[in-house]
This record gives structure tokens, C-alpha cells and sequence, in this order.
């Protein structure tokens, strides 16, 4: 947990964490030790020696007063830390978050870290403030109490640290189920928090079918199983907590057993032992506080691994300088093979070149690897072996932002923040005048749906860009790449969903981006190929075949049957049949 909190607090708070640790220690110590006076005390008193029973009270006042001292400082330190991680672990999260690869980013891992870093971050701050104290303290309390034990009597001091497995087992047995059933109730509570963001977004097509919630059965399935993992989460926690507070009520009555035992031999009076059980009840007392706050520590933690994991991803690795570039708005993959995280490989061996100021259209069977072409060039993923190049130097080579500088992203399930729509178009390039934005809406089509909004430029387009259609959307999208003034272009399946109408106005922008821009399409619309200055055809990850549309088709192979196929689609049509009612 230590390590964990180091990681979280990060290496600026590092010696805070360690002086709050030792304000605790001492702490719990100086308390072990108060109390162990207490036998003294009670000795002289109940021998009417009045005058040792007032110097030891006085050793007792100056150690309750350095207790409390040292109480005060780790309770502050505490909050200050609690403190630290409420203002500072939101912004370190998302300095440490842009540097990951975007590959990182499913949605899992991006429902965990909204909840880790909502309610994952106060049960965090909980550690500083109310549960670590209490722990630590339970357990050094009482190991102080069982050393002094061994001063008075070394037969009860050694019972209370033969108690000491017992009771470290019970607890470590406990508080390790709730942490196992925690992580259980968060997994389905994560996966019920999907099906309801999944069954609310796609209302459509439940709807279309038929499918309420009492039809849809991943919503229904998820919500049984979160409510199983939260009634199993009590039947489950609750007779391990009893079993960690048994265990230490039966070490207490075996301390005061073994101590009748040993008046009744005559090896201690029975003054002695009212003051050694004194002190043994302090032994047991703080073990029952710190067995309860175990569970919750438990799960204080499963927060705080998943947030110290987070932070422990390792960042997208980049120079701290980026090579000049070598051959401006060129692309190239060298003898690249991929194998994706889980296992699959995507690409194999695939070599490439695209000129500047060119345009290439990667076509073939789904599962070929054309969008992984993509997301190599994005940095997604590196390259398993080879290289990939932009500008003539290798990704890996070129800081983050100098990449992302040369390249400008369309695809098609295209993403709207709910802004206005100009916000929308200036998030390419938010320094662009009032004409550069206008120029990139016209060209692509954009300026016809602005004249039908009610606010025009300034209408909000909704979550996602709900308020638009998806061709709108898609426009909007290439608005964006033409006002980036990217030099290379990346379309990914752009035009594959989209009417004639907005298909029209997306031929037009890309012809005005081959102007000043390398263009790859994937692509499987016959216009959008036909123009492209080469076509790459990939089959298994590999490239089969590469050259023009015509030079292509003259060769009768894999793309010539791809476009004959294409052409007899396209002339298919529906027979049109009534049928009685």
C-alpha cells in the first residue's frame, strides 16, 4: 500500500507521506506507552503508596501530553495529504492520460477511470482521514502494550504474542475476502453502468425492435448480477468481520485466564492482576477498532490500486525532440507486422510508399488490416517490427504533438462535443479567422446546413452531434481536416454510410485536400477509389496487389473481381410485390 500511495501522492509529496507515517508511528507508540503506566499507577495506589503513585501520574501526564502532540500532527498531516489528493490527482490523472497511447482508451478502461477517479478518489482521501489512523494505531497500540507486558509479567506478555498470529491471520483472512467481494461488486457494478449508458444511447434500435428493458437481456442480466454481488458482499463480509472480533475477545480471555491461573498459584497477587488486566484490555481494544475499520481499508485500497495503476501505465514513449522531417507530407510502412495486445496479428510484412500530395485508397475484405494501417500512423499501437514514417522519420521519432501536427483524422462514426457548431469546426485549429472557418464550411457543405439551423453558427449540436444527421455530422468532420490544413489526410471508411447528396460534397472536399494534402482513403465506394493515384489491396494483413484503377482492373485479380462485384451490387434492384392483407 505504501508503494501505492507514493505513486498516487507522486514524488513531490513523497517525504510528507513518510513524515505523516512517522507522526503516526510515534503517535501510536506514545499511546502504547501511556497507557503501560497505568500499571505502575494502579500498583502504588492499591498499596497506599501515595508518593510513587504521583510520580508515575507525572511520567503519565507528559506522556499523554506528548501523545497528543504527536495526535495532532499526524491528524493534520493526515488532512493535509487528504488535501493533496482532492486538488492535485485530477490534474496529474489527465497530464498522465495524454501521454498514453490511444490504444489504451476502450471502454472499460474508460468507465473504470471515471469511477476511480469519482468515487474511487474520496474513498482514497478516506485513507488519510479516517482509516489508515485507526489501523495503524490498532495494531501498534497493542503490539507497545504486548512488549511492556513482557516488563510486568513475562508470562502474559508472552500469551499476548502468541495471540498476535491469530489474530494477524483472522484479519489479514477477513479484510482479504471484502477486498476479493469489493472488486467483485465493482466489476458488476462497471458492467451494469455499460448496459445502462449502452440501452439509454441506443434507443433507436431497442425500439425498432421491440426490446424495453424487460426484453433486453445483457441490461437485465447485468442488473441481476450486480444485485447478486451486492447481497453475496454482506453474507459474505459479515461473518469474516465476526470471526476478526471473536478472534480477539479470545485472546483477551485467554489473557485473564492465564492471569486467575497464575494468582491462583500464588505467582502474582491479585492487586497485580487488576493492574496487568488493565493493560490487557488495552491490548484488545484497539485490535476490535482497527478489525473494524479493516473491511473499509480493504476497500479504500482496491481504489487506490486501481488509481495507483492507472498512474503506473507507462506513457507513450516519445523524444524529447523530434527529428526534422525528410520528406514533407509523405508516407511510408517498412516491412511492418502487427499483433494486437491480445494476441492477433493484423498485419504482416506490408511495405508501402504514398507520395506527397497524393492520393492512396487501401481497399479489401473486412479483417484485412486497413484501419490498423490508421491507427499505426495515429500511434494507437507501434509497429510489432518495422517502421512506419510520416515526413520521412519513423513515429516513434516525432514527439506527440509534432505528429499529431501532420496528420488530421476523419472517420466514419464521427464524434460532435456538445458546443455550438462553430466550436465543432474550430477544434482543428481554434486560432483560424472568422474567413478561414467560413471557407472550410463552404467547401465542405457545411454553410447549407448552417442557414437551416435556428441559431445558426452558434447552434448547439447535442451530445455527440445528436442534433445533426449522421452525413451533417460527417461534413462537419471534414470541415475540420480542411480548416487543420493538415498535410496528410486520413479518411478511414468516410463516405460509407452517406446519401448521394452528402457522398457529393465529400468528393469535393477531398478533391480540394489532394491540393495541398497527401490523402489515404479506406475506402469501399467505387467513385472515392476510382480517383485515388494508387490503389493498395491487403488480404490477411498483406499486400496482394497496388497500382491504378485501370492498371488494376487490367489484371483481372483480386481488385478487378472486388470491382465487378461492386458494379452487379450496384445494379441490383427490389421487385416490387403486393401481397394480400
Amino acid at each position: 500500500m505504501i508503494s501505492s500511495l507514493r505513486t498516487l501522492l507522486g514524488p513531490a509529496h513523497t517525504a510528507r507521506l513518510y513524515r505523516y507515517l512517522a507522526w503516526l508511528v510515534a503517535s501510536a507508540v506514545l499511546q502504547g506507552m501511556a497507557v503501560a503506566l497505568l500499571v505502575p499507577i494502579l500498583r502504588a495506589l492499591l498499596a497506599d503508596d501515595l508518593s510513587t503513585a504521583m510520580t508515575w501520574l507525572a511520567g503519565l501526564a507528559a506522556l499523554v501530553a506528548l501523545t497528543c502532540i504527536a495526535h495532532y500532527q499526524q491528524a493534520m498531516k493526515g488532512f493535509a495529504l487528504a488535501l493533496v489528493v482532492l486538488t492535485t490527482l485530477h490534474d496529474r490523472l489527465g497530464q498522465h492520460l495524454v501521454n498514453l497511447p490511444l490504444g489504451w482508451f476502450d471502454s472499460e478502461k474508460v468507465d473504470r477511470l471515471s469511477r476511480s477517479a469519482t468515487s474511487g478518489t474520496l474513498m482514497v482521501t478516506g485513507l488519510f482521514a479516517h482509516y489508515l489512523g485507526p489501523v495503524v494505531s490498532g495494531v501498534v497500540v497493542p503490539a507497545t502494550v504486548a512488549l511492556t507486558l513482557f516488563v510486568f509479567d513475562w508470562r502474559l506478555g508472552l500469551t499476548a504474542m502468541l495471540c498476535a498470529p491469530l489474530i494477524y491471520w483472522t484479519h489479514r483472512w477477513s479484510a482479504a475476502a471484502i477486498g476479493s467481494t469489493d472488486a467483485r461488486v465493482e466489476a458488476a457494478a462497471t458492467l451494469a453502468g455499460n448496459r445502462v449508458v449502452e440501452f439509454a444511447r441506443y434507443q433507436q434500435v431497442l425500439r425498432a425492435f421491440g426490446r424495453t428493458q424487460e426484453g433486453y437481456r445483457p441490461l437485465q442480466d447485468a442488473n441481476q448480477a450486480q444485485h447478486q454481488a451486492g447481497g453475496s458482499m454482506l453474507a459474505h463480509t459479515f461473518p469474516k468481520l465476526l470471526a476478526g472480533g471473536l478472534s480477539v475477545q479470545l485472546a483477551f480471555a485467554l489473557l485473564v485466564g492465564v492471569g486467575i491461573a497464575l494468582v491462583v498459584n500464588g505467582q502474582i497477587d491479585a492487586i497485580e492482576l487488576i493492574a496487568l488486566l488493565a493493560l490487557s484490555a488495552r491490548f484488545v481494544g484497539p485490535l476490535a477498532e482497527a478489525a473494524a475499520r479493516s473491511g473499509l481499508l480493504r476497500m479504500a485500497g482496491n481504489d487506490l490500486e486501481q488509481l495507483a495503476g492507472i498512474l503506473r501505465e507507462p506513457p507513450l514513449a516519445q523524444p524529447a525532440v523530434s527529428r526534422p522531417l525528410s520528406a514533407p507530407c509523405s508516407l511510408s510502412f517498412e516491412h511492418v507486422s502487427f499483433v494486437y495486445p491480445g494476441g492477433a496479428t493484423v498485419l504482416r510484412d506490408l511495405s508501402f510508399q504514398v507520395p506527397a500530395h497524393s492520393m492512396t485508397a487501401i481497399v479489401g475484405a473486412s479483417g484485412s488490416g486497413k484501419t490498423t494501417v490508421t491507427r499505426l500512423l495515429m500511434r494507437f499501437f507501434d509497429a510489432s517490427e518495422g517502421s512506419v514514417k510520416v515526413g520521412g522519420v519513423d513515429v516513434r521519432e516525432l514527439t506527440n504533438e509534432a505528429l499529431m501536427a501532420q496528420l488530421s483524422l476523419v472517420m466514419q462514426d464521427v464524434y460532435l462535443f456538445d458546443d455550438s457548431l462553430e466550436a465543432n469546426i474550430r477544434a482543428s485549429n481554434p486560432d483560424a479567422s472568422a474567413e478561414q472557418v467560413a471557407d472550410a464550411a463552404r467547401l465542405a457543405g457545411v454553410d447549407e446546413i448552417v442557414v437551416r439551423l435556428p441559431l445558426g453558427w452558434n447552434t448547439p449540436v447535442g451530445e455527440g452531434g445528436a442534433a445533426l444527421s449522421g452525413g451533417e455530422r460527417q461534413r462537419v468532420s471534414l470541415a475540420r481536416a480542411l480548416l487543420k490544413r493538415a498535410p496528410i489526410v486520413l479518411l478511414d471508411e468516410a463516405t460509407a454510410a452517406l446519401d448521394p447528396h452528402n457522398e457529393a460534397y465529400v468528393q469535393t472536399a477531398i478533391r480540394t485536400l489532394m491540393q495541398s494534402s497527401t490523402v489515404l482513403v479506406i475506402a469501399h465506394r467505387l467513385p472515392t477509389i476510382m480517383v485515388a493515384d494508387q490503389i493498395l489491396v491487403l488480404e490477411e494483413g498483406r499486400l496482394i496487389e497496388t497500382g491504378t484503377h485501370a492498371q488494376l482492373l487490367a489484371r483481372n485479380g483480386r481488385y478487378a473481381g472486388f470491382w465487378h462485384d461492386r458494379q452487379r451490387a450496384g445494379g441490383w434492384r427490389l421487385k416490387a410485390q403486393v401481397q394480400p392483407c
